[in-house]
């Protein structure tokens, strides 16, 4: 250890690390920080058990929003005045679709998932990754890619599908998108299925496909979770993030979240 005034700092030369484990003084947790741990985690869970506004499955001629365990809502406002859309074809890994569903809540935007889904709705871990975001995600599940086409065909406005995808023909920060873009994301495990992207790719549903650019060499594809992170938020940019200011719709104008400090988990 070398003192210089006040300030002391390692001596690398004559003071090697020993990353060895001390028998004689081991880690030990302090009760106190345990407890807070404890306390935290039970606070956490008792709030996701009690949210109302929670995501489900309703039909397109529906207007009102139902319960299921606490997790979103659903509804055919999910469309309503959403400059973007994304869609998650057949996800499988419920941490993921809550991270998914915590962006769409952060940037305003509709969230739509394609059954066959890999996980219950009620699932804990989907919950758990959304954290207390649920309330403020519109959510709407549909039965198949066929019930989701002709959701997607009733819709008013000008709009177009967009395919994410590793063969995709467009880099996804040299398109140009538009308000009326839906997003659409595959399987973590098979990706778009055949007919998905056979509507991406032509008219008049389709608006052609992306591919978000990455080493090959050494990784198969990126997260879900994060590729839609980077797709949507490239097309918020672009758009100036519009619906950021646009989207004044709450769940429930009488509930606020509750946070003493940012969490970034």
């Amino acid at each position: 250890m070398v003192t210089t005034g006040c300030l002391k700092t390692l001596d690398f030369m004559t003071s090697p690390i020993n990353f060895r484990r001390s028998v004689a003084a081991p880690f030990r947790l302090r009760t106190s920080l345990l407890l807070h741990v404890k306390n935290k985690l039970s606070s956490n869970l008792s709030h996701y058990s009690s949210l109302s506004s929670p995501l489900c499955s309703l039909s397109e001629n529906s207007t009102t929003d139902c319960s299921v365990n606490g997790i979103g809502v659903a509804g055919s406002k999910v469309s309503d005045g959403k400059l973007l859309q994304v869609v998650l074809v057949s996800p499988q890994i419920p941490g993921n679709t809550g991270c998914i569903a915590r962006s769409c809540a952060a940037s305003g935007v509709g969230l739509h998932l394609v059954e066959p889904l890999g996980f219950e709705i009620d699932d804990t871990k989907l919950k758990r990754a959304g954290l207390d975001y649920w309330p403020y995600v519109v959510v709407k599940v549909h039965s198949s890619w066929a019930d989701f086409r002709d959701y997607f065909k009733q819709q008013n406005g000008e709009k177009r599908l967009l395919a994410f995808t590793k063969r995709g023909t467009n880099i996804h920060y040299e398109f140009s998108y538009k308000g009326g873009d839906w997003l659409v994301f595959g399987s973590e495990t098979t990706g778009l299925p055949p007919e998905a992207l056979h509507d991406c790719k032509t008219e008049p549903l389709g608006g052609g496909t992306l591919k978000i650019p990455m080493v090959e060499t050494y990784v198969r594809c990126l997260n879900l979770s994060v590729s839609v992170g980077i797709g949507l938020y490239e097309a918020s940019r672009q758009l100036n993030y519009e619906q950021l200011q646009s989207d004044t719709r709450t769940c429930n104008d009488t509930q606020q979240l509750s946070f003493t400090e940012d969490v970034f988990a």
